[in-house]
């Protein structure tokens, strides 16, 4: 089967990518400025790397046996793990990181080293994300296979009416989940849809390597840190789920607020497998920035308060986001595309969960049947 094949409308206002790809272009090479990372995101590198490690090297040294010192270094692990996740892999994995290959899948290979796969990633986010976003059936960002409606396409079940209260804690439980069960679910279903075909895959040779980076992993964060301190092993339990849970929250209300909200559009393709706007056009459509005006959180969130720029731009470093992302607004506005954007997180995440509740009651597909 292979990467899913969607039509996109490529008569939709066709000039709108070509003129924004060639401004965008002009910008850095007026400028003579890299599309991959500065000294700004050398050092953002070398600071998230250490919010990680080190507390897990105090820890596993058996240097600190303290109870709440150990939970405390859990918790700024937990910091640490979403800043390398939100960051350093990400860019890494999307080969924006540096133009040589070798150091993008170096520093795409740390996602390993806080439980996930990198591979499986690239196939989830890289392909079916980024080439489907919020495409109901495509995009995996918003399947939760009934369990949170994320999409006015998908069916509403009763249980959905609770969503706005059970969804934080699903957030909160994300990398654990992943780490456990996620990426060997994924790598069965990728393998019946020819997706790992698209890393280089075999279906047993990443079963092999998944196992055996989950059992290190284990060994690493949990088994290690038991032998080494003199506490109750429980403590390295609590510490260890208080880090996935900061870490699953931080990353899903991050990307979230960037798709799901009141203002952002869902699709479903038709009989033809086709959809109604060319592909920059359905990005600017399914996509909304937030908090742009913030620097330090855009700072630790990698810049994916711009998450229309990097949907539209995923080759180009996040640190470069904020400056493009002017070319990119005045550009849709001149073709009349929507740029949606919220001026704070708080806004951004009081639509999300507003539209959670709408989704979850009903009320979103009622809005929909009366403006049809």
């Amino acid at each position: 089967m292979g990467i899913p094949t969607v039509i996109f409308n490529d008569n939709d206002r066709p000039d709108f990518y070509k003129t924004l790809r060639k401004r965008v272009n002009t910008h850095f090479r007026d400028n003579n400025i890299s599309v991959h990372a500065n000294t700004n995101m050398k050092i953002k590198t070398v600071f998230m790397l250490t919010v990680y490690f080190l507390p897990l090297i105090l820890i596993i040294s058996g240097t600190v046996n303290s109870f709440w010192l150990i939970l405390l270094l859990f918790t700024i692990m937990g910091f640490g793990m979403a800043g390398i996740g939100l960051t350093i892999m990400h860019d890494a994995n999307h080969g924006s990181y540096s133009k040589n290959k070798k150091v993008n899948n170096a520093l795409g290979f740390v996602l390993n080293f806080i439980g996930g796969y990198h591979l499986n990633w690239r196939i989830q986010h890289n392909v079916l994300h980024h080439s489907f976003t919020n495409v109901d059936g495509f995009d995996e960002d918003i399947e939760k296979q009934g369990i949170v409606r994320f999409s006015p396409n998908q069916e509403r079940k009763k249980i959905f009416r609770f969503q706005i209260f059970y969804a934080p804690f699903l957030y909160g439980v994300l990398t654990l989940y992943w780490f456990v069960f996620k990426d060997i679910e994924q790598t069965f279903r990728y393998h019946k849809k020819d997706l790992l075909k698209t890393q280089g895959l075999t279906l047993r040779k990443a079963l092999i390597r998944i196992i055996f980076h989950k059992i290190w992993y284990f060994g690493l964060t949990i088994l290690l840190p038991i032998y080494m301190i003199t506490g109750p092993w429980w403590v390295i339990i609590i510490g260890f789920l208080i880090m996935q849970f900061i870490c699953g929250l931080i990353l899903a209300l991050i990307f979230q607020s960037a798709h799901v909200l009141e203002s952002t559009q869902f699709y479903e393709v038709d009989t033809t497998g086709s959809l109604e706007n060319n592909w920059a056009i359905h990005q600017m459509k399914t996509t909304a920035n937030f908090a742009n005006g913030s620097i330090v959180f855009s700072w630790f969130v990698g810049a994916l308060n711009y998450q229309i720029e990097h949907h539209l731009f995923p080759n180009i470093c996040h640190v470069h986001y904020k400056d493009i992302s002017k070319i990119v607004k005045l550009t849709a506005e001149e073709f009349d595309v929507p740029y949606y954007e919220y001026k704070t997180f708080l806004g951004a995440l009081k639509s999300h969960f507003t539209l959670l509740h709408q989704l979850g009651t009903g009320k979103y597909d009622k809005n929909l049947v009366e403006t049809a």
